[in-house]
């Protein structure tokens, strides 16, 4: 039997079995375990078959292929490629099950059977490989057996539940586009909206929620600072922009140390920089790529404020050309619904048990799934773990990282993830709609 088999069997009897928690099989977890085979094709070749965002041209195909398969009207190219699928089911709310899924521009390093050895040209011209590094295959496997478990029990419950295949979550450009495109308008629009997201460092089998802020807000900008070029061995001749760069990433920093308040959260990282061409030659500019985070929104301001007010000042004391400052993408910081979470955590444990359903820190990742909330709708979104307790173990005895989202080394447990995942997802979804009367008919 081969490694790779032998550690799903594992994954299988911690995601489901009662040796890790005394609570006996639910029904959804049994309904999961008899398709255990068709969910994990479909993870495979999802995981096999990534693809950039806004490239999502075959995933989304086949979100909509399965989704329709269960029975929901299914609509495509919303906001270009994503997908909504709809099963009406009887009077009652209407809730909103959302799924990213786009993949990274990142090589995969897992040596996996099923590892992806997909290659994309990139926005900027580039070929790249292309990885689900951030689990968009597990919450893409999840929506669909969602999907199917709610299509074959529509006698448990009664309202309309609007699935979402997402494209773009990475570039934070996807639940702006679909919204935009009329989501809340062509379809019906949600009470409650949810999504699920995996965690890199966190047992298979557990799941983590909390109240309020869960995720940052995510800015990313483009500066361009501009100087006067010339040869490099006569610098008084010219205004050096890659002095003035180092200068000013290094003066960023401390616009969270010394202005931003000691007890607001605020990251400013400059994540790429471009100048010059030659050892001899002294740039005309030199462009920096930077990304903000912050849960409140004055201090997200406040960041934008302090940067380009540092740029400007060593524009002027250097005699360079005004620098620019500009923003490319946007999204606020993404924060649960306290009165949903409220209602939806008692289901998780009852679920999957007190001991599986955890309160958890806010990160500074972030996630555009925060615009669902546009027009007052509640949202919430929970994590669940992806790794195999044994990895995780093995990782602290050897005192070493595990690989976290966005590595060519991430890969999640794929069996007990979804089960995890599935089971979460339909106890929530059903919990928040009322059961179905006995005198509706199904059909």
């Amino acid at each position: 039997m081969s490694r790779w088999l032998v550690g799903f069997l594992v994954v299988v009897a911690a995601g489901l079995g009662p040796s890790v928690s005394a609570q006996s099989p639910t029904a959804v977890a049994t309904w999961i375990e008899g398709r255990q085979e068709q969910l994990q094709r479909l993870y495979t070749d999802l995981h096999t078959h990534p693809e950039l965002s806004f490239q999502e041209v075959q995933t989304s195909k086949r979100i909509a292929d399965e989704l329709t398969k269960v029975g929901a009207k299914v609509t495509t190219g919303v906001g270009k490629f994503g997908v909504v699928g709809v099963i009406e089911n009887g009077p009652g709310p209407v809730v909103l099950v959302r799924s990213d899924m786009d993949a990274l521009p990142v090589t995969e390093a897992t040596g996996l059977p099923y590892a992806s050895q997909a290659k994309a040209i990139d926005p900027l011209g580039r070929e790249v490989g292309v990885m689900h590094a951030c689990g968009h295959d597990v919450h893409m496997t999840c929506l669909v057996a969602t999907a199917t478990w709610l299509a074959e029990h529509k006698e448990a419950w009664s309202g309309t539940v609007v699935l979402i295949g997402q494209p773009a979550e990475e570039t934070i450009g996807g639940a702006r586009k679909m919204l935009d495109d009329g989501l809340y308008k062509r379809f019906p629009k949600p009470d409650f909206a949810l999504a699920l997201h995996c965690r890199s460092d966190s047992p298979v089998g557990e799941v983590f929620y909390r109240p309020g802020p869960m995720l940052a807000s995510s800015t990313s900008l483009n500066v361009t600072i501009r100087g006067k070029g010339g040869h490099g061995a006569m610098p008084h001749l010219t205004v050096d922009p890659i002095t003035l760069a180092a200068l000013a990433i290094l003066d960023f920093q401390t616009i969270v140390s010394r202005e931003v308040e000691a007890i607001q959260p605020a990251v400013v990282t400059v994540g790429s920089i471009h100048g010059g061409q030659k050892h001899n030659i002294i740039a005309d500019e030199v462009k920096l790529q930077l990304t903000l985070r912050a849960y409140s929104e004055p201090v997200r301001l406040q960041l934008i404020k302090g940067i380009e007010r540092r740029v400007e000042g060593l524009a002027q004391a250097h005699r360079a050309p005004a620098p620019s400052v500009e923003v490319q993408e946007y999204t606020p910081a993404t924060v649960n619904n306290p009165d949903l979470v409220a209602r939806v955590a008692p289901l998780l444990k009852k679920e999957l048990g007190d001991d599986r359903v955890k309160p958890v820190d806010p990160v500074m990742g972030a996630e555009d799934f925060a615009l669902y909330a546009e027009d007052g709708v509640p949202i919430m979104m929970f994590w669940i773990g992806t790794i195999d307790a044994g990895r995780i173990e093995e990782a602290r005895a050897k005192g070493i990282e595990l690989p976290g989202l966005h590595s060519s080394l991430y890969h999640p447990e794929p069996k007990g993830s979804v089960a995890t995942g599935v089971r979460a997802m339909t106890a929530a979804v059903s919990g928040l709609l009322p059961p179905r009367s006995k005198n509706e008919s199904t059909r």
